[in-house]
């Protein structure tokens, strides 16, 4: 008995120095009433842990002020109910410059508020809040666009941070793009950022006033974003380009029961800007989005503008989309290329949509000229949408192709809307409505323009109006309308010109 006594004593002291440590911040002496940074001491308790194989910040309730925070692999931050993280709003803190993507670019920059480069097993948990104090920036970015404009779209006296990015990125390929923005040569960081990461766990904190993008992880893989709640101001004041989850170039995706309002897109998916995208060649692909609730942002699940390495094999299911400007949106343009397909979007509500609730743009560059087939063309194909139910929506949306690239394979099925004005598609093939309400007040609930293999099966208008045109088409070809009862009992049903329509209801 003796010997086990002192053998079960040895045992659990083996444990005990293998098992992670979980280090309290209030006992490590960090200032807990906001007013005294401790980025020191979190870093180095980060990296004090990383070296003895991983462990757990512990934020127990208070207030900590900080700046950048560089996480390790096997390192866990978690916040208690009643803690706050809250970052400086002083851009030197952010020094130096880190390897990040910003905006679909790869460039050396200001760190994300947290950070990580190839580290594995990261988490962020707990009940408590992050607060990116993002007010400053925002200010900054408001005066400088104003600066912008006073200056003919130039800023006269750059800044030191400007001319440390210049040094700090020599190579930089300055496309049109960046020569046009305002924000070049001083970008705002995303939030989270976790750059070629994997086996990522971010989950119940609350995140708030993020800077710019708020979770944002680039080139990772195995990511679950779980219960998150983020609140950016969307007006008085808005936190502009205040996206709440952008995956960019990521593979293997959860984000689930989430809650999200903020000052532009709530979940954006994401793969590369231009050249830049396709030198790194790597999709966005299996992604899952379930469960979520979205509420003031410009769109709920957006696909683009930044997509030049690709987005395949995404599913959207259960969310409700209530206040954001877009329901669901995928937009890119000439010179973009990458190759948007597979998708899935079942069982969404919409209400209060206050610009389009269903948006498919290859036009999204309205001054784009037409050009051949290359690297540079963006495709959309293989996008199915079902169990869709919306109202007090502005428009339906639209399908929008390219000359020389028409959107490819789209369908609705079980979709019914209430909105003031209806759904149009042009340049688009292979397109399947079936079992599909679109009442509106004023326009055809459906309009066909520059289509081919168009097909309708049993839609209609829970509200026809007088003198309307349910279904318009023109120069549509190989188009079928079936199962259509509305044919038969409303007069206006259908106005075709230059169109080759077969009506199966004869």
């Amino acid at each position: 008995m003796k010997r086990l006594f002192f053998s079960l004593i040895a045992l659990a002291g083996v444990l005990n120095l293998v098992s992670a440590r979980t280090f309290d911040m209030k006992q490590l002496g960090a200032d807990i009433t906001g007013k005294k940074a401790c980025t020191q001491l979190i870093n180095k308790t980060i990296a004090k842990a990383a070296a003895e194989g991983g462990g757990t910040i512990y934020f127990p309730a208070g207030n900590y002020l900080t700046a950048a925070i560089k996480m390790e692999s096997n390192i866990t931050l978690h916040l208690e109910s009643g803690a706050v993280l809250k970052f400086s709003d002083n851009f030197e803190d952010y020094l130096p410059f880190v390897k990040m993507r910003w905006e679909g670019t790869v460039m050396n920059s200001l760190s994300p508020l947290i950070y990580a480069e190839n580290a594995d097993n990261l988490t962020i948990t707990g009940r408590g809040t992050l607060d990116g104090n993002g007010f400053k920036w925002w200010d900054w970015i408001k005066e400088t666009r104003q600066t912008l404009r006073e200056n003919g779209g130039k800023l006269p006296n750059p800044t030191k941070l400007q001319q440390m990015w210049d040094e700090a990125n020599p190579d930089f390929e300055v496309s049109e793009y960046y020569q046009n923005t305002i924000e070049r040569k001083m970008f705002r960081p995303p939030f989270i950022q976790f750059y070629e990461c994997s086996n990522i766990v971010i989950e119940n904190v609350k995140i708030i006033n993020s800077p710019f993008w708020t979770i944002n992880p680039a080139f990772c893989d195995n990511i679950v974003i779980h219960g998150v709640t983020i609140n950016n101001p969307s007006a008085n004041p808005k936190g502009p380009n205040t996206d709440g989850i952008n995956p960019t170039s990521c593979s293997n995706v959860r984000i689930s029961d989430c809650f999200i309002s903020v000052g532009d897109d709530c979940i954006t998916i994401k793969s590369g800007r231009d050249a830049d995208g396709r030198k790194y060649g790597k999709a966005c692909e299996n992604i899952t989005i379930t469960n979520c609730v979205m509420l003031a942002g410009h769109g709920g699940v957006v696909i683009g503008s930044e997509m030049s390495g690709g987005v395949k094999r995404v599913t959207i299911s259960n969310c409700v989309f209530d206040g954001t400007d877009a329901g669901i949106r995928l937009k890119a343009s000439r010179g973009r290329g990458g190759v948007v397909e597979d998708i899935r979007i079942s069982n969404i509500v919409m209400r209060n949509i206050q610009k389009n609730a269903f948006i498919f743009d290859l036009f999204y560059d309205k001054h784009s000229k037409v050009e051949p087939v290359t690297e540079r063309t963006p495709i959309f194909r293989n996008i199915h949408l079902s169990n869709v139910t919306g109202q007090e929506i502005a428009q339906i949306g639209y399908i929008k192709g390219i000359e020389e690239m028409p959107v490819e394979e789209i369908s609705f099925n079980n979709v019914n809307m209430v909105a003031d004005k209806g759904f149009s598609a042009e340049t688009a093939v292979n397109l399947r409505f079936n079992n599909v309400d679109f009442a509106v007040k004023q326009g055809p609930s459906f309009s066909f323009k520059d289509c081919k293999d168009v097909f309708l099966n049993d839609v209609r208008s829970k509200s026809p109006v007088a003198g309307q045109p349910i279904v318009v088409m023109d120069n549509v070809t190989d188009g079928l309308i079936t199962n259509c009862f509305q044919y038969y009992t409303y007069p206006d049903f259908l106005k075709s010109q230059n169109s080759e329509i077969r009506n199966m209801m004869e």
